[in-house]
């Protein structure tokens, strides 16, 4: 691949006279600039990011900063990632996909090279270290996801705590007395990240506030782990007809297959709701009445308001998306048992 210096070579001027001809920083003679770009022709150059943000260009490439953590799971990234993709393309821009633990490395990479025209972040933490990295960087930024402080911010995310307030009037609603919560792999929870956080103590706070007996119970991606929390929210609630899952696709095929080997049925035994999914619902055995967690619609959103920020500007906030119930049939009303 020909670099500059061959670009230099090739048209019989200086380095620094191919930066201004490309840059267009200084003035320089028609004949030269020719011999320049004749040669940049020849050669096939492509200028880095850093020449063409000097022209005052723009690179249509965002930055998606994703980390894989362990406790993740893969499907519900992969949905996220492959929705802020989808969204750059309807403005004619790719993504660079930053999947390192050590996230704030690679962003301090791309923007120090001029590389992208701004920043997606995912799997927001309530302190997640590349807050304070962005804030100083000068580069568009959204979150998917809202941290402890948001100052300065642009955030979008489903509304988890209203989802999860939903969650619990529906089946208080019902008459159902003593409600479940299962929730994400305890590594998420340790992790610090924001939206179990958030659902969970909504929940607790709701229930309370209806005079609900509440109980959460986390649960990793396995039998042992599920069954350990069926076990775990029955003794504490003996008497439990109302249960949450807030967890991936995995673990709540599992949930459903342990009541089913116990015998309990739904929702004539057990009301269930699928809170905040970003999987379809319908395909688990029984379906199950479900909150989603539309990836499309939070990350286009925050893509969108990138946008907003490289053109007329946004001023900071949070938007969160209004959750809605999808009934499938998996919720009763206490008194039809």
């Amino acid at each position: 691949m020909a670099n500059i210096h061959d670009v230099a070579r090739a048209a019989g001027v200086s380095i620094s006279t191919v930066s201004y001809a490309i840059s267009g920083k200084r003035s320089i003679a028609a004949s030269t600039r020719r011999r320049v770009e004749d040669a940049v022709l020849a050669l096939d150059y492509r200028p880095n990011a850093g020449a063409r943000m000097l022209k005052g260009t723009r690179t249509n490439l965002l930055a998606l900063s994703a980390p894989l953590h362990a406790g993740s799971h893969g499907p519900a990234h992969m949905a996220f990632v492959l929705a802020v993709i989808n969204a750059a393309r309807t403005f004619d821009y790719d993504v660079v996909l930053l999947t390192q633990d050590d996230a704030t490395s690679g962003l301090r990479r791309v923007a120090s090279s001029a590389l992208v025209d701004g920043i997606i972040l995912l799997d927001v933490s309530q302190d997640d270290e590349r807050i304070e990295l962005v804030r100083t960087l000068n580069v568009p930024t959204a979150l998917v996801g809202v941290p402890r402080v948001t100052d300065e911010l642009v955030c979008v995310d489903l509304d988890f705590e209203r989802a999860a307030e939903l969650s619990v009037q529906t089946l208080a609603a019902q008459g159902h007395t003593q409600v479940g919560l299962v929730g994400q792999d305890p590594l998420i929870y340790e992790r610090g990240s924001n939206f179990p956080h958030r659902f969970r103590a909504a929940f607790e706070a709701e229930a309370l506030r209806l005079g609900i007996d509440a109980a959460f119970v986390p649960s990793r991606e396995n039998t042992a782990s599920v069954r350990a929390a069926v076990d775990e929210l029955t003794a504490e609630l003996p008497a439990m007809t109302g249960l949450i899952l807030h967890c991936n696709e995995p673990v709540q095929s599992m949930v459903l297959e342990v009541l089913d080997q116990r015998g309990i049925r739904i929702p004539t035994d057990l009301s269930v709701i699928s809170a905040c999914s970003s999987f379809d619902t319908v395909h688990l055995n029984p379906p199950l009445d479900v909150i989603p967690l539309p990836a499309s619609d939070t990350c286009g959103r925050a893509v969108a308001l990138l946008m907003e920020q490289l053109s007329t500007g946004v001023e900071p906030r949070v938007e969160l998306l209004p959750p809605t119930l999808i009934e499938r049939g998996s919720t009763a009303a206490r008194d039809r048992v």
